[in-house]
């Protein structure tokens, strides 16, 4: 079967191409974001903060918006050969970097030549874009991938993190370091500084492809405390709040303000308590199912959550390939809890670390819950937060956590082997101390499979495995929540945080 994907949904594009004019319209837009992602190299990252910021600096040859739906980026078609190990890309024309450079199939090689070598092994990404083998050029508009295997959800890989195309001249000429604090794409905004723990500054870019950006300016302050994040849009001083950081309990603080938009749209983002495997109690099965059912998972998402999120038994959404609605989880059971924790000989008054990230102040209030809980089987459970990066640069990757530690996963791809892979598979940065060769074999098992029943067949026995080896406490799925002064015109809420601004504009 030969898959043609041609100029399908592109037709906004060209249209936007043929209304760009080099002037742009003044305006600037300021947004709160959580995290400084601390690199923009797109190798170096699987950082939502990242996302959020470089979308409007980088392009990708596909790009998936807010409505989920997979359209032409720097690529202005493709086809797929029968077997699926080949994909053949046309590329947009006459299209530059930042820097004058021109993009072309070289930058595409280069790109992912880059991704898939020494450099690329230095990041969380190269495993991700496994299926490539290498890229060929055809000419200066065309590109072969050739794939090791077939992969059914690398159209949609290529839309973002590793697989944005950088530009080879300057990273040769200015150094991997350089670019890596000074990045340089084909997106709809300039980079033009970047300051550590404070924020990002960008400028509209005049030539975009897609047409003239409608603001002039686009700043994001990296406020690490929700109440501040949320106390700055009020001020006026922050147009747009990005998720997560707005905490369930200000919500009503946002809606009852008139200058003000709650926006919540539901999302790929779930949050767990994973265990540490290898260490302590939480080393033995039955002391992790123990603790799964010591915890009323239902009680907190209504009682915390309030509404804007909702119980999950694997960690994935509704919205995963992969999800299984049969699913069945461990019941809240406290009086088995003990049983179990008995049997597992764990004494009453057995310590236990749960590690959260600092600013996640929804998350503070269910680990408080979780303790609680635990207390109640007879644990001593203390609650350790760290700051962000630390917590995910330093702690989790070199398995120094404490017996749980929270996990957020954005899911961007919407595809449970985006998760499940990244979290389960032996060696991977996210996945400090199980190494599983039957999960491992599971896991590489689905990634070449072209049939997406047989496929999904093997995500859902994915789940259901992880879910007998109690690896994690599954938690809940809650929606992106933005808020966002009510001068800001033409801005679609991103269910994972990847939100372009060329199309905002400001009162």
């Amino acid at each position: 079967l030969k898959l043609t994907r041609s100029l399908l949904g592109a037709l906004a594009l060209s249209t936007a191409l043929i209304a760009a004019s080099p002037s742009l319209a003044a305006g600037k837009l300021t947004v709160s974001l959580s995290q400084d992602p601390g690199s923009w190299d797109p190798i170096d990252t699987f950082l939502v903060a990242w996302a959020t910021v470089a979308t409007n600096i980088f392009d990708g040859l596909t790009y998936r918006g807010p409505d989920l739906k997979l359209v032409p980026g720097l690529a202005e078609s493709w086809q797929v050969s029968e077997d699926g190990k080949t994909i053949t890309f046309k590329l947009r024309q006459n299209v530059k970097f930042h820097d004058g450079e021109p993009f072309d199939a070289n930058a595409v090689k280069f790109t992912f030549d880059r991704l898939l070598g020494e450099e690329g092994a230095k990041g969380p990404q190269k495993s991700n874009y496994a299926a490539i083998e290498k890229v060929e050029v055809v000419d200066a508009s065309t590109v072969d991938f050739i794939l090791k295997s077939p992969d059914p959800v690398l159209l949609t890989k290529l839309a973002g993190y590793g697989a944005m195309i950088v530009p080879p001249n300057y990273i040769k000429e200015k150094g991997e370091d350089y670019f890596n604090t000074h990045p340089v794409g084909t997106g709809a905004f300039k980079f033009i500084s970047y300051e550590p723990k404070i924020g990002v500054k960008l400028e509209a870019n005049p030539d975009y492809w897609g047409g003239a950006p409608k603001i002039s300016e686009l700043d994001y302050k990296f406020i690490t405390e929700p109440a501040t994040a949320v106390a700055e849009l009020q001020a006026g001083r922050v147009d747009i709040v990005v998720p997560p950081i707005i905490p369930i309990s200000m919500v009503p603080t946002i809606k009852g303000d008139s200058r003000l938009e709650l926006m919540s749209v539901p999302g790929p983002t779930v949050d767990a308590l994973r265990f540490n495997t290898r260490d302590g109690i939480t080393a033995d099965v039955r002391v992790r199912k123990a603790i799964i059912m010591a915890v009323d998972r239902k009680t907190i998402v209504e009682a915390i959550l309030g509404g804007q999120a909702s119980e999950i038994v694997s960690f994935q959404s509704a919205l995963s390939l992969g999800y299984d609605p049969d699913l069945k989880g461990l019941p809240f059971d406290p009086e088995g809890a003990k049983k179990l924790l008995a049997e597992a000989g764990v004494k009453p008054g057995a310590a236990l670390q749960i590690d959260i990230r600092g600013n996640d102040a929804t998350m503070n209030e269910v680990a408080q819950a979780v303790s609680s809980y635990l207390q109640a089987v007879g644990l001593n459970p203390t609650i350790k937060p760290y700051e962000l990066n630390v917590l995910l640069n330093d702690i989790i990757p070199q398995g120094k956590t404490g017996a749980m530690f929270q996990q957020k996963w954005g899911g961007w791809t919407f595809d449970y082997d985006n998760t499940a892979y990244s979290m389960y598979h032996s060696g991977e940065k996210w996945n400090p101390y199980e190494n599983d060769a039957e999960l491992d074999k599971l896991l590489e098992s689905q990634r070449p499979m072209t049939d997406a029943a047989e496929r999904e067949k093997v995500l859902r026995q994915i789940a259901s495995y992880v879910n007998d080896k109690a690896l994690e406490l599954p938690l809940y799925n809650s929606n992106a929540i933005y808020g966002a002064n009510k001068r800001v015109k033409n801005f679609t809420p991103a269910p994972d945080n990847r939100i372009k601004l060329n199309e905002v504009s400001v009162d």
